[in-house]
């Protein structure tokens, strides 16, 4: 596939050649905009069992990592505080080295069902507090530590794009199976998968028995 170049003749690199492309900002979509953690934010932080979390070093490298556990895994501590823990994963760390590095976070709150979302800013920080740990524990495993925020932004998204991409629908559910799974994508993109379609699938159930073993 040939190197895509964008002409520089319709880049945006100005805020108001931005503005000027739209219609002015709806009085809601500002109004919306909150720096605590009100009532129905609490109850749909309460009710979400999946976040996304964004971050990015001092040098502006981004990241975006997914986050899921129960329904209310999600901890809120006060009206301007939030805990998400830290469960087991691939140990790269990218989320928590950013946040040492750049502790401003992004986080978009999802509920299975809902087409709305809720977007939260804020200045993460790290904790190994025990007290605070062991309320977060599963299946008897408390986390090793736990992502504090202390929440600048609050407010809810709108539904066009859950709508538009018809996310929740059945009907547009795709088949897994027309994909390869992730450990041959992750072989075939790095060192080269097994030819031997036996030893790929022992693999694919290696990775299933680890999920099982260290889910949490």
């Amino acid at each position: 596939m040939n190197r895509f170049e964008l002409d520089p003749e319709f880049a945006i690199r100005d805020e108001q050649s931005l503005r000027g492309l739209f219609e002015a900002t709806h009085a809601l979509a500002i109004q919306k905009c909150q720096a605590t953690i009100g009532q129905h934010a609490r109850e749909f932080i309460s009710r979400s069992p999946f976040l996304c979390i964004g971050t990015q070093d001092l040098d502006g490298k981004a990241d975006v990592s997914p986050r899921g556990d129960p329904v209310g895994f999600v901890k809120v501590l006060d009206e301007r505080t939030l805990a998400i823990p830290d469960r087991p994963g691939n140990n790269r760390l990218d989320t928590l080295v950013n946040i040492i590095a750049n502790p401003i976070v992004g986080l978009l709150f999802i509920i299975p069902g809902f087409d709305d979302t809720l977007r939260v800013n804020g200045h993460a920080t790290l904790t190994t507090d025990p007290e605070l740990l062991a309320g977060m524990s599963v299946n008897d495993r408390a986390p090793k530590l736990a992502i504090v925020v202390e929440v600048s932004e609050v407010y809810m998204h709108c539904a066009k794009a859950f709508r538009r991409s018809h996310l929740w629908s059945p009907d547009h559910f795709q088949d897994r199976r027309e994909m390869p799974s992730l450990v041959k994508i992750i072989l075939d993109e790095t060192t080269g998968a097994p030819t031997d379609a036996d030893e790929m699938r022992r693999m694919d159930d290696d990775l299933e028995v680890a999920y099982k073993r260290t889910l949490y």
